[in-house]
């Protein structure tokens, strides 16, 4: 059904003046040839009529004038579906295409920046089974990885053309990939910053939530989608963030900018509380991202989180318009389908009906 509906998208956007035929020559030959083929059938069976009726005796019969019986004339119904496919045929052949095409196009889908902290507070242990395989080690970091890889696999095998972002932060953020649709550049970004000589080698070991949601905004201020609907960021972090504890922010400072650009933050907080270590409240974080319009979820094993994935999954639904640029788009699929259509129908009524197994 979505092949259906995305060839049908595809032939309303169709405008035969702006299309460029690369198989043009071989489009002309082959209507050349096929009339060629029906003139020659056409002089054989003329032929064939004319020497068999020689010899032939006439005899004289009465004629009953009837009205013409219109059910006769069903029986060329297969015939001209036949005939009526053999245009789009013909312009598919011809391999038609776009030469410069600017679509505006409606997926179903959301703009997701995905946040992972990256600072030395995530090297605190939080076995996984499924997030986890394959880590060096137990820490909580790469847990983080393996569950951000997950989500985006779920909306892989969703109906979702997200376009996808990742940040990884620590004392300052970097983006490591800007907003794309492809699902597995994303993953691909995943499994490098997954590595453990890559996250040893990270140069800022401190948690500056504020500054991944400050790098955020700008990456969707730079792609100019502050005034679209359909962003969210999903942030992974264990929520100790320096400003917070050290500099006397509090935590709606740290989301003010996503509060400012109206962008819900789905904040999950991986790992345990330590005893003994300064911690910063769940509730405080919980008011602090509900006023992004977000949801904060607890995350202190692996259950906790893969719930918090499921959930975040059913909140990004949506639909999000994109613009498409192409140099050269084939358009070929509409007319191939279209001509199939037509030929399926005559096949179908020439092999299941008496009235239409007549060709003239």
């Amino acid at each position: 059904m979505s092949l259906v509906e995305a060839t049908w998208a595809d032939w309303q956007s169709i405008r035969l003046s702006e299309l460029l035929f690369a198989q043009g020559a071989t489009a002309r030959m082959a209507v050349v040839t096929l009339i060629g083929v029906a003139i020659a059938v056409f002089l054989l069976r003329a032929l064939s009529r004319a020497s068999a009726s020689r010899g032939r005796v006439a005899l004289p019969a009465l004629v009953a004038f009837r009205s013409p019986n219109r059910a006769s004339l069903v029986r060329h119904g297969a015939f001209l579906l036949a005939l009526a496919g053999l245009p789009f045929f013909i312009l598919a052949l011809a391999d038609p295409r776009t030469a410069i095409t600017r679509q505006e196009v409606t997926y179903p889908g959301r703009r997701i920046s995905l946040m992972i902290d990256a600072s030395s507070s995530m090297l605190t242990a939080l076995p996984a089974n499924r997030f986890a395989e394959g880590a060096p080690n137990n820490a909580a970091f790469f847990t983080t990885v393996g569950a951000a890889r997950f989500f985006i696999e779920q909306r892989m095998k969703g109906p979702y053309r997200d376009l996808m972002a990742l940040i990884e932060f620590g004392d300052d953020a970097y983006v490591i990939t800007p907003f794309t649709t492809d699902y597995e550049n994303i993953l691909l970004s995943t499994a490098l910053i997954g590595d453990w000589q890559e996250f040893m080698s990270f140069p800022d070991q401190g948690t500056v939530i504020a500054r991944a949601v400050e790098q955020s905004v700008a990456m969707f201020e730079t792609f100019k989608y502050l005034d679209a609907a359909g962003n969210l960021m999903v942030l992974f972090t264990d929520g100790a963030d320096a400003e917070v504890l050290e500099s006397g922010k509090t935590a709606m400072d740290v989301v003010e900018d996503a509060r400012r650009a109206k962008i819900p933050i789905y904040f999950i907080k991986v790992g345990r509380e330590i005893p003994g270590r300064v911690q910063i409240g769940d509730d405080i974080w919980r008011t602090a991202v509900q006023r992004t319009g977000g949801h904060f979820y607890p995350g202190a094993d692996e259950a906790q989180i893969l719930k918090a994935i499921a959930d975040i999954d059913r909140a990004a639904a949506g639909r999000i318009e994109l613009k498409q640029y192409s140099t050269e788009r084939p358009r070929f699929s509409p007319f191939a389908m279209i001509a199939a259509g037509f030929w399926s129908l005559a096949l179908l009524l020439r092999m299941t009906m008496p009235a239409f197994r007549t060709f003239p």
